[in-house]
């Protein structure tokens, strides 16, 4: 492929972009080889650890540890460099959904997927913003990865049947679903290794082993005799593999471990506590990395390249403010801590476009002290709405969690506060039938999170509206509304319910409309909803190979990015669960298979 081919396919860059990229490049070709110079005296006189590999990844999580696997399999050298004290990223934190078209796990489920349709779907969730090439070889490469995990690492993938596509309406989508998720594996496999697994963001019960698909119906457990059964299933898993001596992982816990016996097995180091630093740029290409090792600072060699897989920039406060709309919150996001955009600057340095800065892999979520929780089924299932400052409905609760945050940037834009915060309300109907976050039916909340404001209670409507500020007569004017048409099971204003969808977190027990039942039981229940995220999803723009681009759209010799350090294959949309790490492993994949292939 050829560079004048890149640049007929490159978006058109922003000035903004343009003007930031001619800087880095200055910088790159005046800073950084004096800086690298420096770094590798320093490294000597210090006595610090000096390496030159074929490849060098910058990161753990599923992106960087899929590249380093595939380069390894490829007959490569290769280091991982990882900024925090455990591996896996935010990955490792995840419910580990991978949305993959035509893979081998779903096709061999009798999936009715084809490349034809998995196009077209495709190209109508994300539109214009993503060139079609880049489409094309998530598409094409996807089942090949997973293929190639499976045979270089201890994971097996599980189908998620019924977990609609997001947009199962749009040409080609479906709605049973194109994701996967890791089976069960013993974390005995990694040894001493287990102890330095990224923990996961909602630790699954003791004694049980529970999968994704699973929550759908823990939430239902009290009121359909599936989600009894399959509680019981959870519980009986836990108890054999106690029986059998084994650490169950599943979910992220699963996917990072799963990934990093691999690494094991094919000899690959990992260095934690080892964050990078800045690239090294010699003669216009990218040449290593200066990373910071037990303290000193050291320049690793990348003999063929860097894949940048460092994460997002959902922790970093300053840069944040500088690409997003107000408000916006470091607090807010579940992304693992480490995920300050180091990675991304570092490539914008050697002359880097980037793109998407403003969006992320939003999410309604609730500001609990401690950690913010991510609302799947909560603001989905029946007996629950979401109002604005103005006590009114403004969106389908039941919505891709990402478009209902898109709805309330775009709505609360010119008017600040009339949608951030939203309110989360229910009754206690809803509260006595479904388990909310980890809070079983019936139990009260912790006292905690009435005093951080997140959760308010009240035995009327007019109470709680002036709990939660807004005013009364409107929100008894959405209530009343809202119940008549609960009772008719339709949803002219907003649609929720539409979609096969909006019926996945539903109770199949409630007829017509298993998204909607009437709130009319007190007491009332009101939660705080802010603009939360599984991470940013803005990066390094990169072409169908991975490679990283200037804002002219030629190629920075030396750099590729996957992940969350690049910007998203998905543009400003959400294929299906899993449309963050699908494409993170492919394009790792893709890179270090374009590496090896030079």
């Amino acid at each position: 492929m050829s560079e004048r081919s890149d640049h007929a396919r490159a978006p058109f860059p922003a000035r903004r972009t343009v003007l930031a990229g001619t800087g880095a490049g200055v910088l790159a070709a005046t800073v950084l080889p004096a800086a690298a110079a420096r770094a590798a005296a320093d490294s000597a006189s210090d006595g610090a650890p000096l390496g030159e590999y074929d490849v060098v990844v910058v990161g753990s999580g599923a992106s960087g540890m899929t590249a380093a696997l595939t380069a390894a399999g490829r007959g490569l050298s290769v280091l991982v460099v990882e900024k925090a004290p455990t591996f896996g990223g935010s990955a490792a934190r995840s419910g580990a959904g991978i949305w993959l078209p035509n893979n081998s796990v779903i096709l061999g489920a009798g999936v009715p997927d084809t490349p034809e349709k998995a196009a077209t779907y495709l190209a109508a969730v994300v539109g214009p913003d993503v060139p079609v090439d880049r489409q094309r070889a998530f598409l094409a490469n996807g089942p090949r990865m997973l293929d190639f995990v499976m045979a270089h690492s201890p994971l097996k993938f599980r189908f998620m049947d019924g977990y609609s596509d997001y947009y199962p309406n749009l040409p080609g989508g479906l709605s049973n679903g194109r994701s996967v998720e890791p089976d069960q594996i013993d974390g005995n496999l990694l040894g001493a290794e287990l102890a330095r697994l990224n923990p996961a963001y909602m630790p699954v019960p003791a004694g049980m082993v529970v999968f994704s698909q699973d929550y759908k119906w823990l939430n239902l457990a009290a009121v359909t005799a599936k989600g009894l059964a399959v509680s019981t299933e959870c519980l009986a898993r836990g108890t054999a593999a106690a029986l059998r001596g084994e650490k169950p992982l599943t979910m992220g816990q699963a996917l990072a471990a799963g990934l990093r016996a691999g690494l094991l097995r094919a000899g690959v180091p990992v260095w934690l506590d080892s964050p990078l630093v800045d690239l090294v740029q010699e003669g216009g290409a990218v040449t290593g990395v200066v990373v910071e090792k037990e303290g000193v600072r050291a320049v690793v060699r990348a003999r063929k390249g860097v894949i940048m897989g460092s994460g997002g920039f959902e922790h970093n406060a300053a840069m944040r403010a500088q690409y997003q709309q107000q408000p916006i919150g470091t607090e807010w996001s579940v992304g693992a801590k480490e995920n300050t955009g180091d990675g991304i600057r570092a490539g914008q340095r050697v002359g880097a476009a980037l793109a998407l800065m403003a969006d992320a892999w939003w999410g309604p979520s609730i500001p609990l002290p401690g950690q913010p929780y991510f609302c799947l089924a909560e603001r989905t299932l029946p007996g629950g709405l979401m109002v604005n400052a103005n006590g009114t409905r403004f969106v389908n609760e039941a919505a891709p969690y990402s478009d209902v945050v898109h709805v309330m940037y775009e709505k609360d834009r010119g008017a600040p506060g009339s949608h951030i915060p939203a309110w989360l309300i229910v009754d206690q109907n809803y509260r006595n039938r479904y388990l909310f976050k980890d809070i079983l039916p019936t139990l009260p909340f912790p006292d905690a999170w009435y005093e951080a404001g997140a959760a308010k209670k009240a035995w009327t409507w007019d109470a709680l509206a002036g709990q939660i500020g807004v005013p009364a007569a409107a929100l008894r004017a959405t209530l009343n509304r809202f119940n008549a048409q609960a009772w008719n099971g339709s949803d002219p204003d907003f649609h929720r319910g539409d979609t096969a969808y909006d019926h996945y977190y539903t109770d199949p027990n409630v007829q017509p409309n298993s998204c909607l039942a009437p709130i009319w039981a007190p007491p009332f229940h009101a939660f705080k909803i802010v603009p939360g995220d599984l991470g940013t999803k803005g990066g390094i723009v990169t072409d169908a190979r991975a490679r990283a681009l200037r804002a002219d759209g030629s190629v920075i010799r030396g750099l590729w990015a996957a992940g969350n350090a690049s910007a998203a294959v998905m543009g400003h949309s959400y294929a299906g669960a899993g449309s963050t790490i699908g494409p993170a492993m492919t394009f790792g994949y893709v890179a270090a298979n374009d590496i090896a292939d030079a």
